[in-house]
């Protein structure tokens, strides 16, 4: 079975869920519709619709007798100045709120009358007693009608704003590939689209460019950037015979490659259809305000109903009878509660912005407070994803500096990410680089050159070994250490001497560890996953103080371990930044992307920190917290007044000379609306 959204009929799903437009619940699509240019409405048509009904609703207002008996004015008259309102309210009830009509419709037919019944019903109901009214010299609600179908576009386009669609994901994904490969032909190479790739194909990658499908490396050497994939930060060193996978990046060597897999084969596509199983495995999740239309519907219906009956088996005539029934359907007309929660997610999202990240889904900002367990992706979110020289080891008498100084003035005519972070903390020491002559670059091993005369050459072990020279020593045990934690050793080789070591790791931001102690003072579990070696794992989990991490986590592995958290009855936020967090990222009942990390991550996630300061997950949690209170306010406000109002407007007071009237019944529900509308605005004041 199909499910499709009330008011967004083109949405259809093949499992039960939420409306990526306006964030309705699908419902069982039971009819066949062919498509055409007018099945469904955006964003931008409810604000079209909500501003003509506005400006329409200003005349009908002034021409309604409320205004005449409140402030004694007066419209300017003229011929057939009475039939105004019933002109202007048509046009706003049949264009303006027609998509509600359709919208109970779809309701109806899957049997879940939610908010389109209860407005359609209301917006119904005043526009046919209305009409006769006209004509029967009666008392019109026209005024009340089109205030109505206002006040629900604009909750309509708020909520619909504050709602974003989940398959930007995999758009993101697919323009990981590039839109050619250089394909070897007769030793020549020719471009072609890659989607004309076949397996076994031989394909030439330039440095710098992107593998365009899985293979084998069949010439050469280089090192491949796979962070945005696997989640490992360091650069994995590549040669005849080891894999590479689409959409990672090629290093400074150039590669030959014979493709394995295409398509739908792929590590990526693998990823993209983990995106998709997560969004459609969600379970159905019901809005607030559409549970409690939900219930004012089944009570307004049945009051209304009973009211009708009631008062024509009493005798008391049936224009007495409709003009009840007809109060009882507008007291109970959701004005406040169309607002009572787009309201305050609108003011909550931009609140948010204000404290440094963006609410792309409303529901993510409502789940946060609930959330048991966050679970940290460590490369790019505790860490900054990006390699740092962390200690520094003369081998003789030589100073820091000096090591430094030569290994810096080398590694600056080098591109490589290592040569970047050594230059980088050089620069950032104040270090003057000295002139480098006779540049090589020797793949696999590192760089060299001469400086004063000397040869100098830096790089990794395959360096060390290539000029025969080992670690002695008290300086062994300390670097076999070092390296246990998954840090990085370079070599600095003077005159074929080992003159220095340096290591480098993913640095740790310094914010993690007040985000971490913050969490866990809130009584909120914290948890660490990586694509890492244990060594790395430990050393990250040690310095923050996590106690639990999981390590050499591939990416399917991670929406894995979000769901065994799950299973034991946790929720689970999920923080990340890479291509290969966002199946977790989407499984997760709240997924948390860092700003400055992929597309597919951002938009795999329901909310962003902008400023990548994970700090700011407590103050997710604090909004959360807070915007579900003002929500329930609000919805008590929206409802609350109609215990007392109902029995009245349907007459249980008659006898005492108490009525409420239809046109009373609409200005104490405006008044709700104002209060609901005051109450979210003071969310505003509050303080992260």
């Amino acid at each position: 079975m199909n499910y499709t959204c009330p008011m967004h009929p083109e949405i259809k799903r093949s499992q039960p869920g939420i409306c990526p437009e306006c964030g309705m619940t699908l419902v069982p699509d039971k009819e066949k519709r062919s498509s055409d240019k007018h099945a469904g409405h955006r964003t931008a048509d409810f604000l079209k619709k909500f501003s003509i009904s506005l400006l329409l609703t200003i005349p009908v207002i002034l021409y309604s007798d409320i205004i005449t008996n409140l402030t004694g004015f007066r419209a300017p008259t003229f011929p057939g100045a009475g039939f105004l309102p019933l002109i202007l309210s048509s046009i706003v009830f049949f264009y303006c709120g027609w998509v509600f009509l359709t919208g109970a419709w779809r309701e109806i037919t899957a049997k879940l009358p939610g908010m389109m019944t209860l407005i359609a019903i209301a917006t119904s109901t005043a526009y046919l007693y209305s009409v006769i009214s006209v004509f029967l010299k009666g008392e019109t609600l026209f005024w009340e009608l089109t205030t109505l179908i206002t006040v629900m576009l604009l909750g309509h386009w708020l909520e619909m704003r504050a709602v974003s669609g989940a398959q930007g994901a995999l758009k993101e994904l697919s323009k990981l590939l590039p839109d050619t490969a250089e394909i070897l032909r007769n030793g020549q190479p020719e471009k072609i689209p890659v989607g004309d790739l076949r397996e076994w194909d031989l394909v030439f990658v330039r440095p710098g460019g992107r593998i365009p499908a899985d293979g084998i490396i069949s010439d050469g050497q280089s090192q491949v950037n796979e962070a945005m994939i696997t989640g490992e930060s360091a650069p994995v060193a590549k040669k005849i015979g080891s894999e590479v996978i689409a959409g990672t990046i090629n290093g400074d060597g150039s590669l030959t490659i014979k493709i394995t897999k295409v398509g739908e084969k792929t590590f990526l596509s693998g990823i993209m259809r983990l995106v998709l199983e997560a969004q459609s495995s969600k379970s159905r999740l019901q809005v607030l305000s559409d549970r409690a239309a939900f219930y004012l519907t089944t009570v307004a219906v049945a009051g209304g109903g009973a009211t009708l009956i009631s008062w024509i088996l009493s005798g008391a005539g049936a224009g007495f009878a409709i003009e009840r029934m007809v109060a009882v359907l507008v007291i109970a007309c959701p004005h406040a509660l169309g607002l009572a929660v787009p309201l305050v997610a609108s003011i909550s999202t931009t609140l948010a912005a204000r404290n440094g990240f963006l609410v792309r889904q409303r529901l993510a900002l409502e789940q946060a407070r609930n959330i048991d367990v966050v679970l940290f992706d460590k490369t790019g979110t505790l860490t900054k994803g990006e390699f740092g020289v962390t200690n520094i080891w003369p081998v003789g008498s030589e100073n820091e500096k000096e090591i430094l100084e030569l290994a810096a003035s080398v590694d600056a005519q080098s591109e490589h990410v290592i040569s970047k972070a050594i230059v980088t903390r050089a620069m950032g020491a104040g270090t003057k680089l000295k002139e480098v002559k006779n540049f090589k670059r020797l793949p696999g091993k590192g760089v060299s050159g001469e400086i004063d005369g000397s040869e100098i050459a830096v790089g990794g072990q395959a360096m060390l070994e290539s000029y025969d020279l080992n670690i002695e020593g008290g300086l062994r045990e300390i670097t076999e250490a070092e390296s246990k934690k998954g840090k990085t050793l370079i070599f600095l080789i003077k005159d074929r001497k080992l003159w220095g070591i340096l290591a480098l790791a993913d640095l740790i931001r310094e914010e993690s560890r007040e985000a971490i102690s913050s969490l866990q003072k809130s009584g909120v579990r914290v948890a660490m996953i990586t694509g890492d070696s244990e060594g790395v794992a430990a050393w990250v989990a040690g310095e923050l103080n996590i106690s639990e991490y999981f390590y050499k986590v591939l990416p399917g592995e991670k929406a894995e371990k979000v769901k065994l958290l799950q299973s034991k009855g946790q929720k689970v936020a999920m923080i990340g930044d890479g291509i290969n967090d966002a199946p977790a990222l989407t499984q997760a009942d709240l997924g948390i992307a860092i700003g400055a990390g992929t597309n597919v991550a951002i938009e795999s996630a329901g909310i962003i920190l902008m400023r990548s300061d994970p700090r700011d997950i407590i103050k997710i949690i604090r909004l959360s917290k807070l915007t579900y209170s003002k929500m329930i306010q609000n919805l008590f406000w929206a409802t609350g007044y109609n215990v007392v109002a109902m029995p009245l407007a349907a007459g249980v007071l008659v006898s005492q000379g108490i009525i409420l009237e239809p046109a009373l019944a609409a200005l104490l529900m405006s008044v709700s609306t104002i209060i609901v509308a005051l109450n979210a605005v003071l969310l505003k004041r509050r303080r992260l």
